[in-house]
């Protein structure tokens, strides 16, 4: 099982700095400026996922808590994600938000709202890219058998076994599961964990898990047992799409016999429990269109809610950070720098602290660049003394098929130096070429 570190829900106190040169996990924004979205860094529409379907029991034991047994078995229990999730369309690319703001949208006569800016055709579309992609001429039983020879015997070749994992997508590990089972009538995770220890086998196992019972397990295992790793349940549920969080409740329900709503109102309080359990819904907008009107209107709420008044009116935040599409909050976090002449990340902190500011600036954050959200975790798990070596495998692990390329680019521009180089400086044995073969050089 995934230990926790004690490092995951650590957060430097609330205060003036400027982004990214923070110690901590989640920076303060405060007079600083958020990277701009790279130009190939997009949104999913709403469109283009796979539907929930039914999650079949797993048949693995549970633990104490409804935590079952570290993965094993055909599927995890869990269909894969299928297809869809290799990419992001982009969304229109509205004004850069960098340095002192974006440029003014001229407005109608009379000081009203200001009018519409038009977007680009809808046939620009480009999408994120994954470090890893499925593999041509994929053969199951040849890798199934490629394992096994790696494994039997004296010794473990665990090149031979990294060479295949990292090299092969989500779906075809599945397929490879499924074919050792059926060739030699014996369980790969079983095996893989007999010959495997330490970070190396809490990487290949998660790698072994389909996306969305990694997603899932992962949050039951943030509320299991005494105390709650926050900043797990924020990393995933205020990152991933409407179907992605539609398909974790399910999974969540089905392999643990829990409902994933429950969990929450029993582990957290206050404004983030109301903020979780938004989240949990999956039912923010989707429409790619940007209402630069509503954008307007929505700022001068938020402004009304925090700034513009003595306390604050959490659920207004909660509304609109919750609801919007993220182009749309991109457009409404433009909107409100010139409204308050203050970024919204920075009000946030002014008006915030805690769990629940967390929580809604990282919604903030993805509106404006989801890579550069990931980069700044996976920078903060290996910064200082010791490495948070479970947020760097869920975030290379779940983003790998999806925008780990956008993320290492942001990391760079960010950190003045590669990924690779921080994760190899961070990281020994096969646990780092495990690590640099999925992320790449």
């Amino acid at each position: 099982m995934y230990q926790p570190t004690g490092q995951e829900s650590v957060y430097p106190p609330a205060g003036q700095y400027t982004y990214p040169a923070v110690p901590g996990g989640f920076p303060p924004s405060g007079g600083g400026t958020y990277p701009a979205a790279p130009p190939n860094a997009g949104f999913p529409g709403a469109a283009g996922y796979p539907a929930s379907g039914g999650y079949p029991a797993s048949g693995y034991p549970a633990q104490a808590g409804g935590m079952p047994a570290y993965p094993g078995g055909p599927g995890f229990g869990v269909p894969p994600t299928g297809p869809g999730f290799g990419g992001y369309p982009q969304q229109p690319p509205a004004q850069s938000y960098a340095g002192g703001g974006p440029a003014q949208i001229p407005g109608f006569p009379g000081g009203q709202v200001p009018s519409p800016m038009p977007g680009p055709p809808a046939a620009v579309v480009q999408y994120t890219q994954g470090t890893i992609q499925a593999a041509p001429n994929f053969d199951a039983g040849r890798d199934a058998e490629i394992l096994r020879k790696a494994m039997k015997g004296f010794g473990t070749d665990e090149q031979a076994i990294i060479n295949v994992v990292a090299n092969r997508s989500n779906d075809q590990r599945q397929k490879i599961k499924a074919a050792f089972k059926t060739m030699y009538g014996k369980d790969l995770i079983k095996d893989l964990k007999s010959e495997l220890s330490g970070n190396v086998e809490e990487l290949i196992l998660a790698l072994f898990m389909p996306s969305t019972y990694y997603d899932a397990w992962s949050l039951r295992h943030a509320m299991k047992g005494a105390g709650t790793q926050e900043s797990v349940l924020i990393e995933i549920l205020c990152t991933r799409t409407n179907q992605e969080i539609r398909d974790i409740v399910n999974c969540y329900k089905s392999e643990f016999g829990r409902d994933i709503e429950q969990d929450i109102r029993s582990d957290t309080s206050g404004h983030f429990e109301r903020l979780l359990v938004s989240m949990c819904q999956g039912n923010r907008d989707e429409n790619q269109t940007v209402d630069y009107q509503k954008a307007q209107e929505d700022a001068q709420r938020l402004y009304q809610a925090g700034e513009g008044k003595l306390g604050t009116d959490e659920s207004c935040f909660n509304m609109v950070l919750a609801s919007r599409s993220f182009p749309q909050l991109k457009a409404t976090v433009e909107a409100y720098s010139r409204i308050a002449n203050r970024d919204l990340l920075s009000s946030i902190d002014r008006e915030f602290s805690g769990n629940v500011e967390r929580g809604l600036k990282t919604i903030v954050q993805c509106a404006l660049n989801r890579p550069a959200f990931f980069a700044e975790r996976l920078y903060y798990s290996m910064k200082g003394a010791g490495t948070d070596d479970s947020t760097l495998i869920r975030i290379v692990v779940t983003r790998s098929e999806i925008d780990l390329v956008q993320i290492k680019q942001m990391f760079t521009q960010m950190y003045q130096k590669t990924l690779a180089t921080m994760i190899a400086s961070d990281t020994s044995g096969d646990y780092r070429k495990l690590l640099l073969a999925i992320v790449g050089q």
